[in-house]
């Protein structure tokens, strides 16, 4: 087949992940591969070289910018009419808001092709203005009327976008974000190079965050949560970058915890295996997430999770992998690390039961093998 994926930016992040592990996976199995992405500015790092790596043909567009700006949207449309109108693909896959909006328009405009989108996290939440909210639903409505199919990265997804008027049931079909699971249940790097790189002392327990450094993170919980842990060789680490990363360090700083933090600042994603392994709890404390990347890895590493019940993540975390709280629970924050940093062996045992979960539901080639399936079903 013919294929053209599309996606807004390639920073390091789990949609990011796994479009590029989609792209290579179709391509070594002999399909011809394109994809089409904006520039990968900010802080949080990117990842092109590596797309430009994998053998596929891969286009730039400086317009496709994830900030909503009529004119720069405008031009980026008529480049993608131009070039999914050279390519003539079988399938366009878009990824992400602003491609998914942009892509399945002008795949629509130019017809001939079965249209395709994953959701990996949806525009509209809680935490937004009305109106903007308004306005991402009804986009997303209208992309949806033109879409084939639509993939979600988790069950949550897809009860959130009906409960919205977003596409109808039988579009969707859950597929989890697939990712190089050997490189966490084989770690090549040495666990405790990691810790040594953060002068820990053999005794400390290492809780850790891999985030971008951004609002609706939820950093914060884990600064209030630090103030009120109980034992004292509990260290924190927060891995990432991002705007709020100066916010963040203030904070730390103001509260007197400098001593027990860690920011190391963006690390490639060949180190994530290792932080994981090198860290005694993986705590996610976002409030709004698709599906965190960084939930499978902690448990394909056989660490513990602690994390908000928001979007998919209760369809990984549960008493036998990890805790599961309400967002914003500071208390049940500080419980759960206090619990699991006293106690080696329910450490242990909820990052066996995470490790056996996560082993077949996240692995690339699964994702791949139900990716090709859904487009050899798409009718004619």
């Amino acid at each position: 087949m013919k294929i053209c994926h599309v996606i807004t930016r390639l920073i390091l992040g789990g949609a990011q992940e796994n479009t590029l592990l989609t792209c290579e996976g179709l391509h070594q199995r002999g399909h011809d591969v394109t994809l089409i992405t904006g520039p990968a500015i900010g802080p949080e790092g990117q990842l092109i070289t590596r797309a430009h790596s994998g053998g596929y043909r891969v286009v730039e567009m400086d317009d496709m910018r994830r900030e909503i700006s009529p004119i720069r949207d405008r031009r980026a449309y008529r480049r993608l009419v131009s070039l999914l109108g050279e390519i003539r693909p079988d399938i366009m896959h878009s990824h992400s808001s602003k491609a998914g909006i942009l892509a399945r328009k002008a795949a629509t405009a130019l017809g001939g092709m079965k249209i395709v989108h994953t959701v990996h996290g949806l525009p509209y939440h809680r935490y937004l203005s009305r109106w903007r909210n308004r306005l991402y639903i009804a986009l997303e409505k209208r992309g949806a009327q033109r879409s084939d199919a639509i993939i979600s990265v988790a069950d949550a997804m897809t009860r959130q976008a009906l409960a919205a008027g977003v596409g109808r049931p039988e579009q969707y079909t859950t597929i989890y974000s697939g990712m190089e699971v050997d490189h966490y249940l084989n770690p090549r790097s040495d666990e405790g190079a990691f810790r040594d790189s953060l002068g820990l002392e053999d005794d400390a327990i290492l809780v850790t965050m891999v985030s971008r450094l951004a609002e609706l993170k939820g950093h914060e919980y884990i600064l209030d949560a630090a103030e009120n842990t109980a034992d004292r060789h509990v260290r924190f680490c927060f891995v990432g970058d991002g705007r709020w990363r100066d916010r963040i360090t203030s904070e730390i700083k103001r509260r007197g915890l400098a001593d027990r933090f860690h920011l190391t600042g963006l690390l490639p994603p060949e180190r994530i295996p290792a932080v994981m392994a090198g860290s005694d709890i993986v705590v996610h404390c976002s409030l709004r997430e698709g599906l965190a990347r960084a939930l499978p890895q902690a448990m394909l590493s056989g660490r513990p999770v602690i994390s908000f019940d928001i979007d998919g993540a209760r369809e990984v975390v549960n008493d036998s992998t990890g805790v599961l709280l309400a967002p914003g629970d500071v208390a049940g924050l500080t419980d759960a690390i206090d619990k699991l940093a006293c106690d080696p062996e329910l450490r242990r045992s909820l990052g066996s039961a995470g490790r056996e979960k996560c082993r077949e539901m996240f692995s690339h080639h699964r994702m791949v093998d139900r990716i090709e399936e859904l487009y050899q079903r798409l009718p004619d």
